[in-house]
């Protein structure tokens, strides 16, 4: 692994299609679950350099997602621009915790938020493996300390990112809504 820093929250913008929406024009809450995965996909392949499927196929072990938890705070409507930000908030030998945000264009509204629980499968047994240590140096890096996990904290999480995005907006100088 080189010495440069790994990027912890990498971010990145989608559009929203219409494809997506339903009737009234929002992003319809289980394409919510793409958008998020497909950026957490897209940012490990391009900060890491962790290509999913190769993992897979190398090791004969993968990342099975186990729970989810999603809160959606604002819609997301077709054709806005959102940004979605990804981060590694929880690990230990055989799972991890990734916590996605979505914001609008500005960054500065949160529009939903999710919490993906993992476990590391042996794909030969379907029984939890072990992370390498490489993969354990990696999360290690990764890990946004600042973030206090608790599996029950996730209205708590919502609240201070509430919080921190208001006093964003004000020291930017937008109004509330």
């Amino acid at each position: 692994m080189s010495d440069t820093p790994l990027v912890k929250t990498p971010e990145s913008r989608h559009r929203i299609y219409f494809q997506d929406c339903d009737q009234l024009g929002h992003l319809n809450n289980a394409r919510y679950l793409d958008y998020f995965l497909n950026a957490r996909e897209d940012h490990t392949t391009k900060h890491y350099a962790l290509n999913l499927g190769q993992l897979a196929r190398e090791q004969r072990a993968a990342w099975v997602i186990t729970k989810h938890q999603i809160s959606y705070l604002k819609p997301a409507n077709h054709a806005d621009e959102v940004l979605i930000r990804t981060q590694l908030i929880h690990f230990d030998n055989t799972s991890l915790v990734v916590e996605m945000q979505m914001l609008d264009h500005d960054g500065l509204r949160l529009k939903a938020l999710l919490w993906s629980e993992m476990a590391f499968l042996d794909l030969t047994t379907g029984r939890r493996a072990d992370h390498s240590d490489a993969l354990m140096d990696m999360l290690e890096g990764l890990d946004v300390n600042e973030i206090e996990y608790e599996p029950d904290g996730f209205d708590e999480r919502i609240r201070t990112l509430r919080q921190h995005f208001k006093a964003q907006r004000k020291r930017a100088g937008q109004p509330e809504e």
